[in-house]
């Protein structure tokens, strides 16, 4: 665990980078989908979680926002625990796809090309509780991001549902280009498991919310704040695992080199760190850069990195010139 003295600096230092960023205005807000672009394009916040618990946040933390995208990786673990990794990675692969998140393409197999792009979370969706009725294939969903947050106060979005389901003719596309590859398990009913993606990704928190979920992803997939499993360490692993590689739209062979961290983005603002056996860490602003990732999201991520000893790799460099947050053995 992270020492109450280095966790303090750690929080000083986010509200040194949040006071320096606050008034960038870099970057545009997503227009694709209606209702992402009411949003106040000024909302900036941070948040952190350790994996015993402990919170920060500063900014705009009460802000809500669509997961979108960041309810990925929920989906694939959701989908890893009831079918196991064999089936599942016969309907999904698992390498980057180097396209844009919602390209019309799919790998030589005629699979999604990984479970973080859309095509691939619509797979993981068709295996998800397939013999539920709607509503309770969405409830539980919801039940594993209150498990993971231990919070009930994670909301729906009806507006951003109905807005992402009129302007969806590229996920209904891409829906059936796999369905004519035979890439689905069979008797897959496509409108049900299309319409649950959509209501996933209209799933509403915060950052001080956002960031729990990524402390329990950080903490083998127990809850840091109450200890109870949620996900197996195994099913964890395979989620981080591809979260490094593919979790950060086009930008995640760079975000791997630079930041060498597991997240996810989406495109309402959001980005979730997680730093395993350390803290999950949730940034919030909806300005986004080119690739579709939250501007300010990225530049406070390198800050840390730059200044912290977190990076994947860096155990292997025993940077002198980084903090080590990690407790010495």
């Amino acid at each position: 665990m992270i020492s109450d003295e280095k966790f303090q600096e750690f929080c000083a230092y986010l509200s040194d980078i949040h006071a320096n960023l606050k008034s960038d205005q870099q970057g545009k807000v997503a227009s694709y989908i209606p209702e992402l672009k009411k949003v106040d394009p000024n909302q900036f916040a941070i948040s952190v979680c350790t994996v015993d618990g402990r919170k920060f946040s500063i900014g705009d933390y009460k802000s809500r926002f669509c997961m979108q995208s960041m309810v990925k990786p929920v989906l694939y673990a959701l989908a890893l625990e009831e079918n196991g990794l064999s089936h599942v990675h016969k309907h999904i692969g698992r390498e980057p796809s180097g396209k844009n998140f919602n390209e019309l393409t799919l790998n030589d197999e005629g699979l999604p090309h990984n479970p973080m792009i859309n095509a691939g979370a619509i797979m993981s969706c068709s295996m998800i509780k397939r013999k539920s009725n709607p509503a309770d294939r969405f409830n539980h969903i919801m039940q594993a991001l209150y498990k993971l947050a231990d919070s009930q106060k994670i909301t729906f979005n009806n507006a951003v549902y109905n807005s992402e389901k009129e302007t969806a003719d590229r996920n209904y596309a891409l829906g059936y280009f796999m369905r004519e590859h035979q890439a689905f398990p069979k008797n897959t009913d496509l409108h049900r498991t299309l319409n649950l993606y959509f209501q996933a990704c209209s799933i509403e928190l915060n950052s001080e919310i956002l960031a729990t979920i990524a402390a329990s992803f950080a903490n083998s997939g127990s809850c840091a704040v109450n200890k109870q499993e949620v996900f197996k360490p195994e099913t964890v692993k395979n989620c981080l695992s591809l979260m490094y590689s593919c979790g950060m739209y086009d930008y995640s062979g760079e975000w791997a080199f630079s930041i060498g961290l597991p997240a996810k983005s989406g495109v309402s603002g959001g980005i979730y760190v997680v730093v395993p056996d350390l803290m999950g860490i949730a940034i919030y602003s909806p300005r986004l850069d080119k690739h579709g990732n939250s501007f300010k999201a990225i530049e406070v991520c390198k800050r840390l990195v730059e200044r912290y000893s977190i990076h994947n790799y860096d155990s292997i460099l025993r940077c002198q010139n980084k903090i080590n947050l990690f407790p010495v053995s």
